[in-house]
């Protein structure tokens, strides 16, 4: 339970904190718990009445993890990690839910976050070289440092349709989804988009409603998941030795382990491409994407991997006009690969029907329905499964000051700049968990989350340790870091479709591949460099000593170079490409 949810309290005005952190979710809850370990006077600030972060609001049908179980859950925790135990392959939105709950409870975390509390103001005072930060309940509080956990996948993307008053019906995204859950039975339901969260619920939705229609811009691509309960030998023996598990996932561009084979796909018959596909194909998931170490990379290489996925999707669907329309043109695997449990499966329903609207968008609402291609589909409850805007959209709603009045927005107005995805010149003491410019949405969440904060932790000890009191990255280091992301973005497939990844499903929004593509363990390394260089890359306000520093405190399990077992062209690019 959150301690002062659904309570009203006094606001905290003129309170000083050590740090302010935005948003109660995985990141917001390690950071919290990093940073009462270094005995410092913390405050998240949460706008749900929970914690859990993505799992606390995307509530929809069929919602669940694409990583793992095993694997999708921290690492900093021996005890955590022997105590906690999962009950599906891939866990369930209210089973993640109820780890975050645990972990909130079990490291004493709840006093420290206040709920149903959304900020919507944070300025740099260059003067007391500290950050103001006021919320929508009236508090006013003044921190050293401003850690941003407010997640990549967490703006809602809400586009307008021309009449959508009108429509009488209730209108839900999947992303903001009521938590008493919604009853389709006997009902028409028209449902828009057909990305993760579509793939996700519609087989759930069209189980329950009397016709569901859905409206499809664009094809994505799906990997049956082939979930299951948790095996209790498979998890014995996982937990047996979980550190060598967590070792071996941290050395995976990914960021978390699975079978991956490093040989061409244009070095294989096309028989042995056939067997390669069909055994990854049985096995499911995200891994899918590891028969071949060069599908991402080479697009004769991703041809093969595409045909086998298209020759899929005809033998699930049974209407050869359908199936057309759900096979997808571009690059497999350049958007987010998606994973499901029967969704090709539900278009052989009577009841379900496929609308294209990629040559005409939909036109409009009716009172009792949607117009699209001149036609118009009754509803009684529409679905948006729109998305979110990606990476920076959370930051675009808060207006966030640095030094001079230069805002946040306005710095990013052509696209988000940043340093290693930690830091942005011209704010202070400004932190962003999983930011753009890291490998964050590329990576396993909870891997790279872990590794950043407990990189800003230890940069926090060690300004605390050698008295300074700003901290920022230099300019032309920024300007270095941005250049070699783009640089190296090029390398790969995933950057030559309009995805979220760049920003393609926001209109307006400039056209920028946001995450770092060069692997998860290149950038750890790259992170160890500037760190064990003394922050190389940052300014400190802190006057020379004549004696030598201290030294740089590490967390321990990032010190050893990691042990880094698959090395793909983009990872070879990041190596090659010199940051500054």
């Amino acid at each position: 339970m959150a301690s002062d949810s659904k309570v009203d309290r006094a606001p905290e005005v003129g309170v000083v904190f050590d740090a302010v952190v935005v948003g109660a979710g995985f990141a917001g809850l390690y950071m919290l718990h990093r940073l009462k370990g270094l005995g410092l006077r913390a405050r998240v600030y949460e706008a749900g009445a929970g914690v859990g972060g993505t799992w606390y609001w995307n509530r929809y049908p069929g919602a669940r993890c694409d990583v793992e179980s095993m694997q999708y859950s921290f690492s900093f925790s021996p005890e955590l990690d022997q105590e906690w135990s999962w009950k599906e392959r891939y866990a369930s939105q209210p089973e993640i839910l109820a780890y975050a709950e645990h972990v909130a409870g079990r490291f004493g975390l709840y006093p420290h976050i206040r709920f149903e509390t959304r900020v919507t103001g944070a300025a740099f005072d260059e003067s007391a070289k500290c950050w103001q930060v006021v919320t929508e309940r009236g508090d006013r509080v003044s921190a050293q440092h401003l850690i941003m956990a407010v997640g990549c996948l967490s703006a809602t993307n809400r586009p307008h349709f021309v009449g959508v008053e009108d429509f009488q019906g209730p209108i839900y995204h999947t992303g903001e989804w009521p938590h008493g859950g919604v009853d389709f039975t006997g009902l028409r339901v028209g449902l828009i988009g057909t990305g993760s969260s579509a793939i996700q619920s519609i087989p759930i939705i069209a189980a329950q409603a009397k016709t569901l229609t859905v409206f499809q811009r664009t094809p994505n691509y799906s990997v049956p998941a082939w979930n299951t309960p948790t095996d209790p030998a498979e998890e014995k023996i996982v937990k047996a030795d979980y550190p060598a598990l967590r070792a071996k996932a941290r050395a995976r561009p990914t960021g978390f382990y699975f079978p991956f084979n490093t040989q061409s796909a244009l070095e294989a018959t096309p028989e042995e491409r056939e067997r390669q596909y069909e055994a990854f194909w049985a096995r499911g998931g995200l891994p899918f994407l590891g028969a071949y170490g060069d599908l991402l990379f080479d697009k004769t290489a991703n041809d093969t991997i595409a045909d086998f996925a298209r020759r899929k999707i005809r033998l699930i669907v049974r209407d050869p006009a359908v199936a057309d329309l759900l096979c997808p043109d571009n690059v497999f695997g350049c958007k987010r690969l998606c994973v499901d449990t029967g969704y090709f499966e539900a278009y052989n329903l009577d009841h379900v029907n496929l609308v294209d609207v990629s040559k005409q968008p939909i036109e409009r609402f009716t009172r009792t329905g949607i117009v699209a291609n001149g036609a118009e589909y009754p509803c009684d409850a529409v679905v948006t499964a729109t998305g979110f805007a990606a990476m920076t959209g959370s930051f675009d709603r808060i207006p966030i000051t640095g030094r001079g009045g230069v805002m946040l927005a306005e710095k990013w107005r052509a696209g988000p700049r940043t340093y290693l995805g930690l830091a942005t010149s011209g704010f202070p003491n400004f932190f962003m968990i999983t930011g753009p410019g890291s490998p964050s949405v590329l990576a396993s969440m909870i891997q790279a989350i872990e590794q950043h904060v407990d990189w800003m932790v230890d940069c926090i000890a060690h300004m605390r340790d050698v008295g300074a009191r700003t901290i920022e990255p230099l300019l032309t280091h920024e300007d270095a870091w941005v250049e070699h992301v783009n640089e190296v973005a090029e390398v790969s497939l995933r950057s030559t479709c309009s995805s979220w990844y760049v920003g393609a499903n926001i209109p307006g929004r400039p056209r920028v591949f946001m995450p770092y593509i060069g692997g998860f363990p290149v950038y750890v390394q790259k992170c160890n460099e500037v760190m064990s260089g003394g922050f190389e890359g940052f300014q400190m306000d802190v006057a020379p000593k004549a004696d030598v520093p201290p030294k740089v405190r590490q967390t321990e399990r990032w010190r050893a170079p990691l042990d880094i077992e698959v090395i793909s062209p983009a990872m070879v690019a990041a190596r090659r490409v010199p940051v500054v």
